[in-house]
């Protein structure tokens, strides 16, 4: 199915509800759409060591959370090398950050810098920076799903400022039935890779299909620390949710399982973006 413009996408979800599920199902129905992990960008310049990678792993070692700032300028720095928004000042574009895309083309960072760079960036108001509004390519070929990020509304109103989401689902599943399905979830550590002992059983009990190593349960999945983190989960996504309805791109869908939230998912998407 091919799409006749520019989708610019998140799912907003409580944790359980299958959000990686939709989003896979969705890259393999549209060959157009690519993923933007905020997590992946974030771990890719961890490894290749760039200066604002060194920051976020002393960050994160030191048990902070990574500033909205860095991760907002991850996905701003990746936009742009991948040609999907453009702005009207080239010289507020200049990074400060490796882009995946620029690196696996086989070109290295495409700018220099150093840790008083980072700390003068992370600390700048926001004209000092230069995030200048950008325009947002409309090609087909620009259509992504942004995971991980925002997850506030203040997180989406800064994201406002790249890049314009397009459509924002909210997908819905009673908790009591989250509960009852990540009591049999099992994974893959390695990979990411998850499994339920009701649905989507691993070929052999206990291990994973692909590489055969073992299968783990994480600590987190028990009731009671998952009514704990859909509490928290309410409390940030009504805002969050608010701001997209307000910009009129909320879509709200609602199942009991991934299969039955598909379809209507995929009926949408095709309404709103396909040709």
């Amino acid at each position: 199915m091919r799409l006749r413009k520019a989708a610019r996408v998140i799912l907003v979800g409580a944790p359980g509800v299958g959000k990686g599920t939709q989003s896979e199902r969705l890259l393999q129905r549209f060959p157009q759409l690519s993923s933007i992990s905020s997590g992946d960008l974030l771990r890719y310049n961890v490894a290749q060591r760039t200066p604002l990678g060194i920051k976020v792993e002393s960050t994160m070692k030191a048990g902070e959370l990574v500033p909205d700032e860095l991760i907002l300028r991850l996905i701003r720095n990746e936009l742009n090398h991948r040609g999907w928004i453009f702005s009207n000042h080239p010289s507020s574009d200049v990074m400060t950050l490796a882009s995946s895309s620029a690196v696996n083309a086989g070109q290295g960072p495409p700018y220099g810098s150093d840790q008083a760079d980072v700390a003068a960036f992370i600390s700048s108001p926001e004209h000092v920076r230069g995030y200048t509004p950008a325009r947002a390519s409309e090609d087909p070929s620009a259509s992504f799903l942004l995971d991980g990020f925002p997850r506030t509304a203040l997180q989406a109103e800064r994201l406002d400022e790249i890049v314009p989401i397009n459509l924002a689902v909210s997908i819905s599943t009673p908790v009591d039935v989250i509960t009852e399905r990540i009591s049999g979830r099992w994974v893959h550590e390695a990979s990411g890779r998850v499994y339920n002992t009701t649905f989507n059983k691993p070929k052999i009990a206990g291990i994973d299909d692909i590489t055969g190593e073992p299968l783990v349960r994480r600590s987190d999945d028990n009731e009671e620390v998952y009514r704990a983190r859909f509490r928290k989960f309410q409390e940030t996504s009504e805002p969050l949710l608010e701001h997209y309805a307000r910009k009129g791109v909320l879509w709200e869908v609602n199942g009991l399982s991934s299969n039955e939230i598909s379809p209507k998912l995929i009926d949408e998407f095709e309404r709103r973006f396909a040709e």
